[in-house]
């Protein structure tokens, strides 16, 4: 079966949120949530396997990487106002009750979603991503941690001048950036072609500058049905953290570990995940009638 991915605008309040829609319109609602240094485009494959199944799969490019949703103040980027960003989006598509599926970023984002908004959800699946009060406590851990080595970057990533040095050269430090972490080549091009537009990558890295470790710990627990997918390769989130999560999901809860898969789940391993998602998610869902 063809499915047919449409490229739309999602209008909230004064911005507007380009995205990737699938399936029919009236399907129950799947909004997949991406991290950085990426976009919409890393769920192109699960949209297609979302909408066949009758799936209204929605991927949507968020706050910093939609051009019309870009604005300059790094505090318009804090965890609460990209929660919000979401619930409206749903709103927008008239999903009242929605599946959330998010990675990196888009995951944090899911888990805060979860604890603030639980009557929203009927599903929450995240990828790579522990649960924020669950990475705070792996980071916390003695000086040399585990954790800690892999969150290294966040620091450099925060600095001024880090948009330009990723930037430069045509995106060479993006590319080793992609390359160094196990995304498979070719991957890459509708993320670089995105985040070297100008202003992009400032705005998508205002989600680092905006979101300090102490806002980690004010993420409370979950009740929704949960499944997290963490790849043992990771080489930004480490077992100590997966292994926390658990401690923070109060409702039903499924922890997948793949084995040799690293941060880049969603390419590396399609197959397998929308195996998992369409578990989860219940299946197919019945025909009107």
């Amino acid at each position: 079966m063809t499915v047919v991915v449409e490229h739309v605008h999602i209008p909230v309040g004064v911005e507007t949120f380009d995205a990737r829609v699938s399936g029919p319109g009236d399907g129950p609602l799947v909004l997949l949530l991406h991290g950085f240094p990426q976009t919409s485009a890393m769920w192109r494959r699960q949209l297609e396997t979302l909408g066949a199944a009758g799936f209204r799969a929605v991927a949507p490019d968020q706050r910093g990487y939609s051009p019309g949703a870009r604005p300059d103040d790094d505090e318009r980027y804090v965890l609460d106002r990209l929660v919000a960003d979401v619930v409206a989006m749903a709103d927008e598509m008239g999903g009242h009750s929605f599946h959330l599926v998010g990675h990196d970023w888009g995951g944090m984002v899911a888990w805060r979603l979860a604890a603030r908004h639980p009557q929203r959800l009927r599903t929450l699946t995240v990828l790579s991503t522990p649960h924020p009060a669950a990475l705070s406590r792996a980071l916390a851990g003695e000086d040399g941690s585990d954790q800690r080595r892999r969150s290294a970057y966040i620091a450099l990533f925060r600095a001024p001048g880090a948009a330009q040095a990723l930037a430069a050269a045509d995106g060479a430090g993006l590319r080793r950036l992609y390359s160094s972490t196990g995304l498979p080549a070719g991957e890459e091009q509708p993320h670089l072609e995105a985040l070297t537009q100008p202003g992009a990558l400032s705005a998508a890295l205002a989600w680092y500058r905006a979101n300090q470790a102490g806002m980690l710990t004010s993420t409370g627990p979950v009740t929704t049905p949960t499944l997290f997918v963490w790849g043992n390769d990771d080489p930004a989130l480490g077992p100590e953290a997966a292994r926390f999560t658990a401690d923070h999901v109060e409702g039903p809860y499924r922890f997948e570990v793949l084995d040799g898969v690293g941060h880049w789940i969603a390419e590396t391993a399609p197959e397998r995940l929308e195996q998992l998602l369409m578990e989860h998610l219940g299946g197919p869902p019945a025909p009107p009638g």
